[in-house]
């Protein structure tokens, strides 16, 4: 059940190595029950911020709670209340799975029933195989088991999906629906734009340590960057044209054209296209507007 009080509040966040500023003074709040995906390229600050919402490395300047505690003081019964799934466990794996979960079932007082978390993550029929030789993507859906485990109020989850084949990741998604549906807290990154696109409520792109955007899946980016994009051929010459309406634009071309348009394409910006115009990558730059 939400309480209405954010269950993550970053102010100010500052994190410096020396002169270098890994967060430069960033601000987000992350509502109770809400999923938040924090994207960004990697080296842009994503981890750092992280590692201090989960109490492992001190800020060097603002303010933060996670569940209304100053995670540099958090104790064992805030941390109980997380669920943390890194991007790699480095567990050596000489117990089975269902030993492995059964044991960190009992660090919790009201953890998942075992069996159940086995089975939603696709590991029922390697229950009782050791963890060293599963593959990687199975050693992964032991990480997501671990982190759920304790029934979290708040899930961490650093690209948790790494390794996952396209079926497994799909059922990974309706375990987080699932997760959400109880009103779990989840901060999400990932480098699958589909995956924040399909999970996330909102989310925040971080580059060279600061938040250059933040908002609602539908809002990233700007009603700009969300107008559809026409491309076609003239002579040999590719062009291009943002417009709000697209088929209008078509049948002008058809008309000069007085007939098909040679590599006439409509396209709708997906979030990635979005995130890749924010992140500054020459790939997602798109042409200027131009009269047909």
């Amino acid at each position: 059940m939400t309480t209405g009080v954010p269950a993550v509040q970053v102010q100010q966040l500052k994190k410096s190595y020396g002169s270098a500023m890994a967060v430069d003074d960033i601000s987000f709040e992350i509502h109770d029950g809400e999923t938040f995906a924090l994207l960004g390229p990697n080296g842009a600050g994503k981890s750092t911020t992280i590692e201090i919402l989960e109490g492992y490395r001190d800020r060097s300047g603002g303010n933060v709670t996670v569940l209304g505690v100053d995670p540099q003081r958090g104790g064992l019964d805030w941390k109980a209340q997380l669920g943390i799934v890194l991007q790699s466990s480095g567990e050596s794996g000489n117990v089975t799975v269902l030993e492995q979960l059964t044991h960190f079932a009992g660090y919790y007082p009201n953890p998942r029933k075992v069996s159940d978390v086995i089975e939603a993550v696709g590991l029922a029929e390697k229950a009782k195989m050791r963890i060293s030789r599963l593959s990687g993507g199975q050693r992964r859906r032991v990480d997501v088991a671990l982190g759920i485990i304790g029934r979290p109020r708040l899930l961490f989850l650093d690209e948790p999906t790494t390794g996952f084949d396209p079926a497994a990741r799909r059922q990974f998604w309706g375990l987080i629906n699932g997760l959400k549906t109880e009103g779990t807290t989840i901060l999400l990154t990932t480098h699958y734009l589909d995956e924040a696109a399909t999970l996330a409520d909102r989310a925040g792109v971080i580059v060279g340590g600061k938040l250059v955007d933040i908002g609602t899946i539908d809002e990233i980016g700007g009603a700009a960057a969300r107008v559809p994009l026409v491309r076609w051929q003239r002579d040999g010459v590719e062009h291009a044209q943002r417009t709000s309406e697209p088929a209008a634009l078509a049948a002008r071309l058809y008309a000069q054209a007085g007939g098909e348009v040679a590599g006439l394409e409509i396209t709708r910006p997906s979030l990635e296209d979005i995130y890749l115009d924010l992140v500054g990558n020459p790939a997602g730059t798109v042409a200027a507007a131009e009269t047909p």
